[in-house]
């Protein structure tokens, strides 16, 4: 779905970011530290970064201030700090920075505050393609239904024995188990491989989720790769 850097000296913290952030159907690259994380921007385009305050080398917001005096502060940057004061975080918002999360993280805080840095993002680089895509006419409203008609004719009965795409001439067992393998593999492409969407979706525990899934078959890589 989205390139994110996340920028930690410790290690711990790296992992669980990388984890959530992997899970939510991202593609996640880290850096302990400023020389690794200049580097990482240097070769890479991100749509988010996660950058931690106090750092052994650099600290975040001297780097913060770096990107934007070179003109690379091109994304959103979420500041992380356990210690930072209410001027700290003043300061980096004045240089650039999206927003700023307090250590230690919740799992709310970091998915709606990423949440948001991406929609910003997104917003920012569609602006400049808006105005200079030409006008299109309007749609004809004759074919506009043209694909929900498709939809609905793709599940017409084929036959006895068929409804809706599914084989009904076959075990309980085995016909409940593919119809909720079709299900789990919609909500998953829907979602963009969001297990914690998906969990919330099909009102089910993650945990449960997961063994679900592997007990279906269903391929986890699926959505994400959509």
């Amino acid at each position: 779905m989205a390139n994110i850097l996340v920028v930690d000296d410790e290690l711990g913290i790296r992992d669980l970011l990388s984890e959530i952030l992997n899970d939510e159907g991202h593609s996640v690259d880290l850096a302990e530290n400023a020389t690794q994380a200049r580097s990482a921007r240097a070769g890479n385009s991100y749509d988010l970064v996660l950058l931690d305050i106090w750092m052994p080398d650099t600290d975040g917001v001297s780097l913060l201030k770096e990107w934007a005096t070179a003109g690379v502060l091109t994304m959103p940057v979420i500041m992380m700090s356990g210690h930072a004061t209410i001027d700290t975080a003043v300061e980096a918002t004045r240089i650039g920075a999206f927003s700023f999360l307090e250590k230690p993280i919740t799992l709310q805080k970091l998915l709606k505050a990423v949440e948001q840095g991406l929609a910003r993002n997104a917003a920012h680089q569609a602006a400049p393609a808006a105005a200079q895509a030409p006008v299109q006419p309007p749609a004809d409203p004759t074919f506009a239904q043209l694909p929900a008609v498709s939809t609905v004719m793709a599940g017409v009965d084929a036959g006895p024995h068929a409804h809706q795409g599914f084989d009904l001439d076959r075990p309980l067992r085995e016909a409940r188990d593919g119809f909720e393998k079709a299900y789990f593999e919609f909500h998953l492409a829907r979602e963009g491989g969001s297990m914690t969407r998906v969990a919330e979706k099909t009102g089910l525990e993650r945990t449960h989720l997961y063994r679900k899934l592997r007990q279906l078959g269903v391929d986890l890589g699926r959505g994400k790769r959509g």
